[in-house]
């Protein structure tokens, strides 16, 4: 009896099996019976007329608003519909699918919203660049009301809880999102550690949340700012960090931004002994001139086909022909991306490592080496 009742319960679930049900599992037992109920129709295809975010087959969200934050940057809050879990962590990242001219297009970018609010609402803060297609649709052209897909939050750069005691906070550009929601998570639960802030941007009004932080560093005591304006200061040079924040050492530390100002900040460390206590978010691949040849990128399980030079990540290929595929981070780090390659070779953009059939590769970092084969 209880076996039975175990199998009934596994095959009322299973139509609904990839969706998070955060209020536990009898969420998706009443998705998946519904949608056995409607077979062969799902119950997206009732309950869209209704409601668009209502869906048993993927996360989803709703543009409710798209507030300008600098020239070139935004925050766009998002109402999430059934499965997204509220319960994520400041410094961690969700995945955003927008539909531009009939095709699905994916970035992961940093939560700038705080999980313990009493708004359910998500927000994410987008600079656009001008090799980012998503980033410029998301600041320019997208309007409140657009449905986008939605993937659960992830990542490991968040604060434990609770802080620790004495914060140095270094950021740049737009890796300032990720920083700002640490902020405004330790300011909500009234934390209040020793925190410095070395931000830098390339002038005043280029800097994200500029006039937010500066209330913050007027009205909270433990935080200050140090705001480093490039075309008048120069870069920041972490040789010098003694004169910025003296006890440096001492802090634990988190760094996000380009990858230039990573890598002077992870060598500072290490020079120092400090591996340890440095924590980074890297928003982009550190690739080397070593990518693959191109090739046929063949997607043997969707039947689907694409051309790609040695530059263009499988990843890229797969959402160019319309493949949702798995991803996290697309930077190499989480490992939500690998699948097997069934057949051919590919290279991984980072170190130019080769991998041949039978290899689970990171679709993310890894571009094809002549002809392969994508087991998806």
């Amino acid at each position: 009896m209880v076996s039975a009742l175990k199998t009934l319960a596994r095959w009322s679930k299973a139509p609904a099996r990839d969706v998070a049900a955060p209020s536990g599992s009898w969420v998706n037992m009443v998705r998946g019976l519904a949608a056995r109920a409607t077979t062969p129709l799902l119950p997206d295809d009732y309950l869209s007329l209704l409601n668009p975010l209502w869906s048993a087959r993927e996360l989803r969200g709703e543009i409710v608003e798209v507030r300008s934050e600098t020239n070139d940057t935004a925050t766009v809050v998002i109402r999430p519909g059934w499965g997204f879990s509220g319960d994520y962590r400041a410094g961690q990242y969700v995945g955003i699918g927008l539909r531009v001219d009939g095709r699905w297009h994916w970035r992961s970018y940093s939560l700038t919203s705080v999980s313990d609010m009493d708004d359910e609402n998500i927000s994410i803060t987008v600079k656009a660049t001008p090799e980012g297609f998503l980033s410029t649709h998301l600041v320019n052209g997208v309007e409140p009301g657009t449905i986008v897909r939605l993937a659960a939050a992830k990542g490991d750069f968040a604060l434990p809880d609770p802080p620790p005691s004495a914060l140095l906070l270094i950021s740049a550009g737009s890796g300032v999102t990720p920083i700002m929601a640490m902020l405004r998570s330790l300011r909500a639960r009234g934390e209040r550690p020793d925190i410095v802030h070395v931000h830098s941007a390339p002038a005043a009004d280029a800097v994200i949340f500029h006039d937010e932080l500066r209330q913050l560093e007027s009205e909270q005591d433990g935080y200050r700012l140090h705001l480093q304006i490039t075309e008048q200061d120069g870069k920041l040079d972490f040789d010098k960090l003694d004169d910025i924040v003296a006890d440096w050492r001492e802090r634990s530390a988190w760094a996000c931004g380009p990858t230039a100002m990573l890598d002077a900040v992870e060598k500072t460390w290490q020079e120092n002994g400090l591996d340890d206590s440095l924590h980074m978010e890297r928003f982009s691949i550190a690739a080397t001139d070593k990518g693959g040849e191109g090739g046929t990128v063949t997607f043997a399980i969707s039947d689907k086909t694409i051309e790609i030079d040695g530059a263009t990540s499988i990843m890229q290929a797969g959402e160019e022909v319309g493949i949702q595929m798995p991803f996290g981070c697309r930077m190499g780090i989480c490992q939500t991306c690998v699948l097997p390659l069934e057949a051919g070779n590919v290279r991984d953009v980072r170190s130019g490592q080769e991998h041949g059939a039978g290899d689970r590769i990171q679709t993310c970092i890894s571009t094809a080496s002549g002809n392969c084969t994508i087991n998806v």
